[in-house]
């Protein structure tokens, strides 16, 4: 680990965002990595020594509102579109014309609308755990409401303004190892057991979570990282993408069922709680992702998929790049 971290870059880059703080490796077409909630570039840390030993320059970023990139003030600065203008202003800023992205959870959906948006910078797109799912229908904050029935659905606690921070920040550490723990396949709850992603209106989500010990992948090495990170900055940035939700839903009116045609790969964990719900989005993705080269559930593989799965993962997607037109 301590050689491979000597040959990481780290970069601070100006984006709309202020600056952008990422990490780089390899040389060749660039490739840039995006993560989702609640992490930070160190969720690739397994696939940029196999991009770069693959002939690639690969580039992890801090989301706007992690880690050492900025974190703008209120919930409208976390728009879809100014996660796009942040992804196009890195490509520039790393001196090249274009770039394939590549995203997991919420990275995975902006990866999708960088596409989306400015297909003549993305020129192929990768989408871990979370499929493509085009605007449309209602706005997505009633959906998530009426997902819980009597109990209430995650994204629809983490939009209320400080009630997620409040259950999280007091113990930052505990909380994540929890959380990683409850959507990880080694860990995650047993079949019948109540969902982790849905709790009691009156309850906490750490209820929910595991008693056992934290899924073999996250060593306390990397879960000091993540919780370092969010100690530092608090969770108030992450967050404010789900309470941006509705904002995109009216911002990408014109796109409404839009599909994303450029070069496609999707790769998910055949055990992701998220599966429940997702499901039906993932079998339609030979419609919205026409250029779709290859999906995959991999077993025994919960939602960290990058993290859970290194060597699978990096192995398909040096294999789907390789196979891109250059």
């Amino acid at each position: 680990m301590a050689r491979q971290a000597r040959q990481l870059t780290h970069r601070l880059v100006p984006s709309p965002a202020g600056r952008i703080h990422l990490v780089e490796q390899g040389t060749g077409p660039l490739v840039l990595l995006l993560h989702g909630f609640p992490e930070c570039w160190y969720s690739w840390r397994h696939q940029l020594p196999a991009l770069a030993a693959a002939g690639y320059r690969a580039a992890a970023v801090d989301v706007r509102g992690y880690g050492r990139s900025s974190r703008p003030a209120g919930a409208a600065a976390y728009r879809m579109v100014e996660l796009v203008a942040d992804g196009a202003a890195v490509v520039r800023a790393l001196g090249e014309e274009s770039a394939v992205v590549v995203g997991h959870d919420w990275g995975s959906a902006i990866a999708a609308n960088c596409a989306l948006l400015e297909p003549e910078v993305f020129r192929a797109v990768g989408l871990l755990s979370v499929p493509y799912i085009p605007r449309g229908g209602s706005r997505p904050g009633a959906v998530c409401a009426a997902m819980g029935g009597d109990e209430e659905f995650y994204i629809t606690r983490f939009r209320r303004e400080g009630r997620a921070e409040a259950e999280i920040e007091p113990d930052v550490r505990g909380w994540l190892a929890g959380f990683y723990a409850a959507l990880s396949a080694d860990t995650m709850p047993p079949p019948g057991a109540p969902d982790p992603l849905f709790v009691p209106v009156d309850g906490l989500l750490r209820e929910r979570f595991p008693a056992g010990g934290p899924p073999g992948w996250l060593g306390e090495d990397d879960l000091d990282v993540y919780a370092g990170e969010f100690e530092r900055t608090g969770f108030t940035g992450a967050l404010n993408r789900y309470r941006a939700m509705d904002r995109d839903w009216e911002d990408l009116a014109a796109f409404d069922g839009a599909p994303v045609t450029r070069p496609a790969l999707y790769i998910g964990g055949a055990r992701d709680a998220s599966m429940s719900w997702l499901a039906a989005a993932i079998d339609a993705q030979p419609a919205v992702l026409p250029g779709l080269v290859s999906s995959h559930l991999l077993a025994d593989c919960g939602h960290w998929v990058q993290q859970e799965a290194p060597g699978e993962v990096s192995r398909l997607l040096v294999d789907w790049l390789d196979a891109l037109p250059r």
